[in-house]
């Protein structure tokens, strides 16, 4: 979930502690464009409002990064295991007793690993490597070291934090995986289970969660839990390393388990898990891990031009972290990118017929992401949990795919999941979640997603959207009775029929500046308008212009026009009110919210719904 939809579904109290964090950071950094922010609203945070709040956050993001960093390494000792378990896919929205129950779970199994662990390096066992199990030794009397050295000066153990900047660099130099680095930490620091509201309100202290005491949840943003995971040293998100697995030889994935002790009698869906789990390294793993010891770099370049050409990552790239560097920078921007692939519609009738044609297709998604609810089968609970229809197609054996793409009658051929993706793709919603750039003009954006518009046709287009919009907001679109009144001078884009005679005059504008200006020429149309209708014995109760966003000089000429009872909505406000609508009790919007304000905000008409 993204941070600003988080901020909207919490309160002031519940955002506070949010709030002091950002107060603190800000008052020891110089960046203009916060101070911006900050002198338009008298320099307090509390009277930003959310969509500013996430700008601040994305400016500051390195400096809070680095206030976690000191604090995993100065506060709380268990602070770690705490972010392992937020940063997994499927845990940013979490009920208080899941994540209880989550965590108990992991320090259990943290517990029960770690005593196994170290009696496997006590012991003359065969199934470690012998060089392996004296770097864990190594790494073991130094942690000892670390943490019982104060005892000498009569102080409490711990481990500092420039002994904790050693001991990182120690094991990453041994090769020691993350979860091989914390059982030996924990079988020598001390860790006990803490009570689950104490450990909320420090990771709250700490402006790591969102904590609503109405609904009991736990709310981590995706931003946050980005920067959590740089700090953990994990690269990309679980879910794209598992896709980039799927493309490894089953000889590759052998050889991963031999080097990280893993056993290599497990399936290989299971050994895949157990990589996850341990927290390897996804520049390690493609460039040293998958390869035996004596195949040459022109040989691993090759190997991962084949791997990218799989993943439908262009093979460019010098040297092999060149290569490395390109997934991984693929796999963030699209971490990073808040489009779904298909239609939101298509993806409820994917997730429909996915229930339907594969047996047991609800629970691998619940269990793979770890959701706490019983049915997961809904669109945009997934999206909230940012799962995109490839991350639930990547779920999918191949045989499943198969079976799936013939009983839909899709290619059979080449790539399954972008076939399914193709299927599924619907134009008219397409365009509908590209109605702000198609009102930008914004020609690059529209491409990227699939959508070829010539200059000439954005006006018509952008027209016929909004009329779709008025429509799903219940309202009548009149297009018989604006012929009546249209003339072969003055054409008015959109009628909406309110019935007694009353109408409400919509005019829709694109613009390549995004900031429409053009007072003057906008309000002699409406005029003609207006009084074409009035002519007709009919009364205009509202005029509207739909336009991307307005200059502050088009805001000010139009509150000063009483004649034309004109207010102004951006694409984005009509675009989330017709999103909000479709939660709200209501069946046909009530046009009496557009009579408020000059320039509409789709914030109080979203409060005034009351949206479920």
């Amino acid at each position: 979930m993204k941070l600003l939809k988080v901020l909207n579904s919490t309160n002031t109290l519940e955002k506070n502690s949010f709030y002091k964090i950002l107060d603190t950071i800000i008052e020891n950094v110089d960046n203009n464009d916060v101070e911006e922010i900050l002198n338009d609203n008298n320099r307090t945070i509390k009277n930003i409002d959310n969509e500013n709040i996430s700008k601040v956050f994305k400016l500051i993001k390195g400096d809070f990064k680095k206030k976690i960093i000191y604090d995993v390494e100065n506060s709380l000792s268990q602070l770690d295991v705490l972010i392992d378990i937020v940063i997994r896919d499927g845990n940013c929205i979490m009920s208080r007793e899941w994540f209880a129950q989550l965590y108990k779970k992991e320090i259990n199994s943290i517990k029960e690993k770690s005593e196994v662990f170290i009696n496997l390096i006590q012991e003359d066992s065969k199934e470690l490597d012998v060089h392996k199990k004296r770097d864990y030794k190594i790494y073991q009397e130094c942690l000892k070291t670390a943490y019982h050295n104060d005892e000498l000066n009569n102080l409490e153990s711990k481990v500092t934090h420039d002994e904790h900047t050693i001991l990182k660099t120690l094991s990453k130099t041994l090769g020691l995986s993350t979860e091989i680095s914390r059982l030996i930490n924990y079988s020598i620091i001390p860790l006990e289970e803490k009570d689950i509201d104490l450990i909320i309100k420090e990771l709250k202290d700490l402006g790591i969660v969102f904590y609503s005491k109405k609904t009991y949840s736990v709310y981590i943003p995706d931003e946050i839990v980005r920067v959590l995971r740089e700090i953990r040293g994990k690269e990309i998100a679980d879910k794209y390393f598992k896709r980039t697995i799927k493309q490894v030889k089953d000889s590759q994935i052998s050889n991963v388990a031999r080097v990280y002790n893993i056993d290599r009698k497990l399936s290989r869906h299971e050994k895949v898990h157990e990589f996850i789990r341990e927290g390897l390294s996804f520049t390690e793993f493609l460039s040293r891990d998958i390869f035996k010891d004596d195949v040459l770099i022109s040989d691993r370049k090759k190997e991962i031009n084949l791997l990218m050409e799989n993943l439908n990552i262009p093979a460019k790239g010098v040297t092999l972290e060149d290569k490395i560097n390109l997934i991984k920078s693929h796999y963030n921007t699209l971490e990073n990118d808040e489009r779904v692939g298909i239609s939101i519609d298509g993806y409820e009738l994917l997730l429909n017929d996915l229930n339907i044609n594969i047996e047991g297709v609800n629970d691998l998604i619940k269990n793979e992401f770890e959701l706490q609810q019983s049915n997961v089968i809904d669109n945009r609970l997934l999206l909230d949990y940012n799962i995109k229809p490839k991350d639930v197609l990547d779920l999918l054996e191949k045989g499943d795919l198969l079976e799936f793409c013939k009983s839909h009658s899709m290619k059979q051929r080449g790539d399954l999941i972008q076939n399914i993706l193709e299927n599924y793709t619907d134009s008219d919603n397409i365009l509908i979640e590209n109605y702000i750039n198609i009102g930008n003009r914004d020609v690059n954006e529209l491409k990227n997603n699939g959508i070829d518009l010539k200059s000439a046709d954005f006006g018509v287009k952008y027209e016929e959207l909004t009329k779709i919009l008025f429509s799903d907001l219940g309202l009548n679109v009149d297009d018989v009775l604006k012929a009546e009144i249209n003339t072969t001078k003055d054409e008015l884009d959109i009628l909406l029929n309110l019935g007694n005679n009353e109408l409400i005059i919509v005019e829709c504008k694109t613009s390549k500046s995004k900031e429409f200006n053009k007072f003057s020429s906008v309000s002699r149309q409406i005029k003609s308008y207006h009084k074409n209708a009035t002519n007709q014995g009919y009364r205009v109760v509202k005029t509207l212009l739909i336009a991307p966003n307005f200059s502050e000089d088009f805001i000010y000429h139009c509150e000063l026009e009483y004649e034309l009872n004109l207010s102004l909505i951006t694409s984005e406000v009509l675009y989330n009110v017709c999103q909000g609508f479709k939660n709200s009790k209501h069946k046909v919007f009530p046009y009496n919210l557009l009579m408020r304000d000059v320039l509409i905000d789709s914030n109080k008409i979203l409060k005034s719904l009351k949206i479920k």
